[in-house]
């Protein structure tokens, strides 16, 4: 354990956060997503919802501010009813830790499997919600 690191993000976790630089990407990946066939690097965070992780992760994790979506959700199919409150969620906590009120781009479910496999790596969670894959581009620590 270390002072200030939320005790929800693992040291594999942590260790991949750091490695990452400016505009490289991370997918936090819901129940249902393929992160095993897809990830470079794979993190299991089993037992783990999306919204707690990402709390976690954007309080040591800078967004993108160089680009005018740092964020991106994957699409829902067209023609599929499912509802997507999670992703309010998502832009609360978003907007919490960064200030960006806009901060997702949407992208089509085979376009984002395909940027997903190009991801730094995808953290697999235990998040249920249907749609609830998000992907986060790395800004830069300004001092």
């Amino acid at each position: 354990m270390l002072k200030g690191i939320p005790p929800i993000i693992s040291p594999e976790l942590l260790k991949v956060l750091m490695e990452m630089g400016h505009s490289d990407e991370i997918v936090l990946a819901d129940g249902n997503f393929p992160a095993a066939s897809h990830a470079q690097q794979l993190i299991r965070c089993d037992g783990h919802n999306i919204p707690d992780l990402l709390h976690a992760i954007l309080q040591l994790f800078p967004l993108d501010t160089y680009v005018a979506k740092p964020a991106a959700l994957m699409q829902v199919v067209a023609g599929d009813t499912v509802e997507t409150p999670i992703w309010e969620q998502y832009r609360t906590i978003i907007e919490q830790h960064s200030g960006i009120t806009q901060p997702f781009e949407q992208v089509e479910r085979f376009a984002f499997y395909e940027r997903a496999k190009q991801a730094y790596a995808i953290i697999a969670t235990s998040e249920s919600a249907l749609y609830a894959n998000l992907l986060l581009k790395k800004g830069v620590i300004v001092s």
